[in-house]
């Protein structure tokens, strides 16, 4: 039997708002964004190219949601951006004034940088541990 996870929900105050973060600041492509009545979308995001999980953009509907924006994983790092270019990917976040919340470092496994989100989710940038300071 093989199972796959199809998507992960990302809570979000809007539809728009997020879209125009995840596509222009992050470089996300838009998979898939279907209307499904009464406001209600169904918004799939994912790194150009990627073969991975997509996240599902969903509109907090509800005050329990809404109070779960931006800390979906209790203040721990929730998402993990892997890239085969580190620098070039840390530099075109810097340049579209992305959150880091510290320095990039090399650590065994690799180059990593905090970010938040534009509603305060921890994500790591993961670069490959033979890419050179650059």
């Amino acid at each position: 039997m093989k199972q796959t996870i199809g998507g992960i929900t990302l809570l979000v105050c809007d539809y728009d708002e997020a879209l125009a973060y995840y596509c222009e600041k992050l470089g996300f492509d838009v998979l898939e964004d279907t209307a499904l009545g009464d406001g209600k979308r169904w918004v799939l995001v994912a790194p150009p190219g990627s073969t991975g999980t997509p996240l599902l953009l969903a509109q907090a509907a509800t005050p329990e949601q809404q109070v779960s924006i931006g800390n979906q994983a209790g203040g721990r790092v929730f998402l993990f951006l892997h890239t085969d270019d580190f620098w070039a990917a840390y530099r075109h976040m810097e340049a579209q004034s992305v959150q880091f919340l510290e320095e990039p470092r090399h650590e065994p496994y690799g180059w990593v940088v905090v970010f938040a989100d534009c509603y305060g989710n921890k994500w790591d940038l993961l670069g490959p541990a033979t890419f050179e300071n650059g």
